[in-house]
């Protein structure tokens, strides 16, 4: 009956907009001929921009049908449509797609970016969250304990008096945390049988402490959305796709790495042993647990300069101060070892890790002198030379269209003492003092130590002119923050 009730609702819409609209898993495929006619006349409609070949958007595909039938069985007025944004060029670049997938949400035909989690239930609270009130009210004990169990997570504020300053508060929380559930109960009954207590808040879940009581000095937002957030995560998360916008994208910003080979036995090995630690610290850092047997992990190996017979092996890093990574003196994974190593990292007194290549023994043979972390530093910034570095990623197309003209540059400086034409494997060497977010970035370090970036056209004639002319018409920076090339370093959740 359930499976006929949808199909009549898609049949509907689709009479509704002349012709049928072709669906899939209950998702609405849209295109030129349907996009503006379904778009303006849904009242809630959530859009994925995808590409057949993304990764990410294969491992979404799942949970955003299973979110689109979930609503749909709910008779919810909320739609969930996809377009293929390599058919539909146009289209996308009206709506600002850069990457895949890009998801947009409209109401009445007004579109605002798509800013929750990539599993069905992160996806569906989200958008009820964007359509209906910030708290669902409860009326009876049974409908709050349907809500628990119908929720893997749901925090539930027990307010007899709906405008005090807290309750208020935690509504006003409710309305800007659009990846959980939250209701209100303001029934007394109620609040007895639930065993709770008028004014708390109790976040319930399906995994590890069911019921969780927020116990902090202060009801204030910051410190209440970073409760939330962290007692609605595992106490050691599993890095995956679904999790990774989450991990990244939460309120905390230390990271507890820890490098597991699930093939043998790594996870059943640590993860329990290492709980009380996380658990301990869960408040400052976040533990997460990656699987290096996962190829589309080996990328984050990479990003650390790991091997794989390091794993089992922690690193820590810090987001919010470039990615600052810190690895412990040793591999040893028990739980005193990597308690010394947080309380170490907190106490300031880890050095940062930085990646560095051995030196070749011919670096500096080739007109391209090829330099490494530990050898920066003494070649760029001598007061004698001027020195062009083009920062490179062995992995980047617009690197590699680089390589015979940089190398006729090199070649062209060969014999004048003042320069140096050079090039580093930045995915492969850290510089404290620089950090690179796209490639190639090429700067130049003149003798008085300027750096001026190059932002010119990648050919021989605008490159020695730049050199040549020390840089004239560009501006002075003292280090990089920020680029806008065209080839981006991997994004956090893609490491």
């Amino acid at each position: 009956m359930r499976v006929l009730l949808l199909s009549v609702a898609i049949a509907l819409l689709g009479t509704a907009f002349g012709d049928e609209i072709p669906t899939e898993e209950n998702v609405l495929v849209l295109g030129k001929s349907n996009f503006d006619g379904v778009v303006s006349t849904t009242e809630f409609i959530l859009v994925e921009f995808y590409a057949p070949w993304c990764g990410h958007c294969k491992s979404l595909a799942p949970e955003y049908a299973k979110a689109a039938t979930r609503l749909a069985e709910e008779e919810s007025p909320i739609k969930l449509a996809k377009v293929d944004a390599t058919q539909e060029q146009d289209l996308a670049e009206n709506y600002g797609v850069r990457g895949y997938p890009t998801l947009k949400f409209f109401r009445n035909g007004s579109p605002i970016d798509y800013s929750g989690g990539r599993q069905a239930d992160d996806i569906v609270n989200w958008l009820k969250k964007k359509t209906g009130p910030p708290a669902v009210e409860v009326t009876s004990v049974e409908q709050a304990k349907e809500l628990i169990a119908a929720n893997p997570v749901i925090v539930i504020g027990f307010f007899p008096d709906k405008s005090s300053v807290k309750a208020s508060t935690f509504l006003s929380i409710a309305s800007a945390v659009d990846d959980q559930v939250f209701a209100i109960v303001q029934d007394e009954k109620i609040i007895k049988d639930l065993e709770v207590e008028a004014e708390d808040v109790v976040l319930f879940k399906n995994f590890e402490e069911p019921r969780v009581k927020y116990e902090g000095e202060t009801f204030d937002e910051d410190s209440f959305k970073t409760w939330v957030f962290v007692q609605s995560m595992p106490t050691i998360v599993e890095f995956s796709h679904e999790t990774a916008s989450k991990i990244f994208g939460g309120q905390i910003k230390y990271h507890l790495l820890l490098f597991l080979s699930k093939k043998n036995g790594d996870f059943d090995k640590y993860v329990e042993e290492l709980k009380p630690v996380a658990k301990n610290y869960r408040d400052k850092i976040m533990s997460v647990a990656i699987d290096t047997d996962e190829d589309d992990h080996q990328r984050i190996l990479e990003f650390f300069g790991m091997k794989k017979e390091e794993v089992p092996s922690a690193r820590l890093i810090a987001l919010e101060q470039d990615m600052a990574k810190y690895k412990p003196a040793t591999d040893e994974l028990s739980a005193n070892a990597v308690e010394e190593f947080v309380q170490s990292f907190f106490a300031g007194t880890l050095k940062q890790h930085l990646l560095s290549e051995d030196l070749p023994s011919d670096w500096s043979e080739k007109p391209v002198k090829v330099l490494v972390a530990t050898n920066f530093d003494e070649v760029v910034f001598d007061s004698n030379k001027r020195v062009l570095v083009e920062f490179y990623a062995p992995w980047c197309g617009h690197c590699k269209q680089l390589v015979p003209i940089y190398d006729k540059l090199g070649e062209h400086f060969e014999k004048d003492d003042d320069v140096v034409i050079a090039k580093i494997d930045a995915t492969a060497n850290e510089l404290e003092h620089t950090k690179i977010t796209s490639f190639p970035t090429i700067k130049l370090y003149t003798k008085d130590n300027q750096v001026r970036d190059y932002n010119g056209e990648r050919t021989l004639a605008a490159l020695t002119k730049f050199v040549e002319t020390d840089g004239e018409g560009a501006e002075p920076v003292p280090s990089v923050s920020e680029y806008e090339e065209e080839e981006e370093a991997p994004a956090r959740d893609e490491l």
